[in-house]
């Protein structure tokens, strides 16, 4: 099986972790801070927290943004569900933007008009959730602009996206946002087995972020209510969590940040000879915005099934019993039975459901060879012939 995503394992990258098993930290040590201003620094941000995962990232991130019951946070429809279930968690409500049908990310347009129906309505967002889907930036700019306007604040989930840049600057160096979200699971550009990261410029939200990350303790005698007890004294001043990345995590992610350029470098190579062995197929190949480089996170064709005999199930259904691995980012949010719970109905966000019922995404990874991309586009033709 060629899976649609894996992991890059270097010797060093081992070697790295090896290291800390064999020092005197696993866990609280210094490998933690190094990570996180290797990718601060990457990004052009101030400051950096990293945490166990990107959902915890994601959590935090709308905590010290003081969401919470009453507001509103909004975010794609197509997306990972721990986009939307980070307003849940601190006890918002959610709702979603309709998707550009070009690059599949949140549009502005539908946000702008969205926005003017919910001020006269005073039902504004408090936080937007802008996803980088696939690891092509939204259209930060317009949003931006439109956070001013009407007063919310941003998250740029950049789960896909580390190593990409919009308008020539890195993602993460928060030019139109509060707040950037990393995700560095096995599938993603880089990993750290499990793991994620948030970045700022603002030392107000990094510190509340480190705060919680770890239950909510502080050793800081100027955070303490009262003069400590002594050097073995500590205070709970929040109610946070135990979200801490651990310190054979952050050493095999500040291995992989070395070669973070160059992984993002290969995916755009395969990119490129995807789109030449796919123009003769009924495919809609991936738009890429002149204005952005893409983390490449994923490779999504969209299938011209009009122009099919085929249903998109049977064509996913035939990549698999050939031995493709493809996939399917992502099953609109807004459609999972805990969400039309809420009231959603499948078709309220027509961009996304259109998307949906025709995206496939293909195998995208540094070590995909030229071989095994063949076979990918050959397993494809064969499951869009004439049955």
């Amino acid at each position: 099986m060629i899976p649609y995503g894996r992991q890059d394992i270097s010797q060093a990258d081992i070697d790295a972790v090896v290291e800390v098993l064999q020092s005197d930290f696993l866990t609280q040590g210094p490998k933690v801070p190094e990570f996180e201003r290797v990718v601060a620094a990457y990004c052009g941000a101030k400051r950096a927290v990293a945490v166990n995962s990107a959902t915890s990232a994601l959590h935090l991130a709308c905590l010290a943004l003081e969401l919470g019951a009453g507001d509103r946070l909004w975010t794609t429809p197509v997306t990972f569900v721990a986009s939307a279930n980070c307003g849940l968690y601190c006890g918002a409500s959610v709702d979603f933007v309709d998707i550009d049908p070009r690059t599949y990310n949140l549009c502005p347009k539908a946000l702008e008009a969205k926005l003017k129906r919910a001020e006269a309505q005073g039902t504004l967002p408090k936080v937007l959730v802008a996803v980088h889907l696939c690891g092509q930036p939204c259209d930060m700019k317009a949003i931006g602009r439109l956070a001013k306007l009407y007063g919310f604040r941003v998250i740029e989930d950049a789960s896909h996206a580390i190593g990409g840049k919009y308008n020539g600057e890195p993602i993460g160096n928060g030019r139109y946002s509060d707040i950037t979200v990393f995700s560095f699971h096995p599938v993603k550009i880089i990993t750290s087995a499990e793991g994620g990261m948030a970045v700022t410029n603002d030392d107000g939200i990094a510190d509340q972020m480190e705060l919680l990350r770890s239950h909510g303790i502080t050793r800081d005698p100027e955070k303490m209510t009262h003069v400590s007890d002594g050097p073995w004294y500590y205070q709970q001043v929040a109610l946070g969590f135990n979200y801490r990345m651990t310190e054979l995590q952050a050493a095999l992610g500040v291995s992989q940040m070395r070669r973070l350029d160059e992984f993002v470098a290969r995916r755009h190579e395969l990119a490129r000879r995807y789109d030449d062995l796919l123009s003769a197929l009924p495919v809609v190949t991936p738009w890429q915005n002149p204005g952005s480089y893409s983390g490449l996170h994923l490779y999504v064709v969209c299938l011209k099934t009009e122009l099919l005999s085929r249903t998109h199930r049977e064509v996913f259904e035939l990549l698999r019993e050939q031995g493709i691995g493809v996939n399917l980012h992502y099953i609109p949010v807004h459609t999972q039975p805990y969400y039309l719970a809420m009231g959603f109905q499948p078709e309220d966000f027509p961009q996304a459901q259109s998307y949906y019922r025709t995206a496939i995404s293909l195998p995208m990874y540094p070590g995909l060879t030229k071989d095994e991309q063949d076979e990918v586009i050959s397993a494809l033709a064969h499951a869009m012939e004439s049955s």
